[in-house]
């Protein structure tokens, strides 16, 4: 295996550019970088409520549990028609998700921090995660522009580290693919 990756290191290399390339696009105009992880997200949601729906026609050709299949394409194919006609209710419900999951999250880190005061120390640690949680599900909930900001900015961010990492590794598969097909006593330059 590591000789066909080493053979094939301007793959990675290739990917990683690619991958940095996107990261830095995405820094640079975010609106529209959203627009098109929208739409893929549409494309995606339609693709695979077409195969859940045709899963639930083959369970049911062979009488076995189909309606859950079926439930879960049709609400597949929905959240696309609604996400291509009315992209921003989709922005909208997503933000209000990862808000309300802070917020939630954050009741109960601080709900845990106080019933372990009892037995351990230093639970105002815990607290203080808690109640950061639940101001950055508010802050999201308040000005839920900037949430999505930081989803293409979370995005573009690890892009970019992929694709450092991503050429690191090709620069160490090439080395090591020309030092393997070096002929033996061959002196090293």
């Amino acid at each position: 295996m590591i000789m066909v990756l080493a053979r094939n290191w301007w793959a990675l290399a290739l990917r990683g550019l690619v991958s940095i390339v996107f990261g830095v696009i995405a820094f640079a105009v975010p609106g529209p970088t959203l627009s098109a992880l929208l739409l893929l997200f549409a494309v995606y949601a339609f693709v695979d409520g077409i195969f859940a729906i045709v899963a639930a026609v083959r369970a049911a050709e062979r009488h076995e549990r189909w309606w859950p299949m079926l439930i879960e394409g049709v609400a597949g194919i929905l959240l696309a028609v609604v996400t291509f006609i009315r992209p921003a209710v989709t922005l909208i419900f997503l933000v209000s998700m990862v808000s309300a999951w802070a917020i939630v999250t954050g009741v109960m880190k601080v709900v845990v921090a106080i019933r372990l005061r009892r037995h351990i120390q230093g639970e105002l640690v815990h607290v203080l995660n808690g109640v950061i949680s639940v101001l950055f599900g508010l802050f999201l909930l308040l000005i839920p522009g900037i949430g999505l900001l930081a989803i293409v900015w979370w995005i573009a961010g690890y892009a970019v580290f992929r694709g450092l990492l991503l050429c690191a590794l090709s620069y160490r598969l090439w080395r090591h693919h020309r030092r393997a097909v070096r002929p033996p006593g061959a002196r090293v330059a």
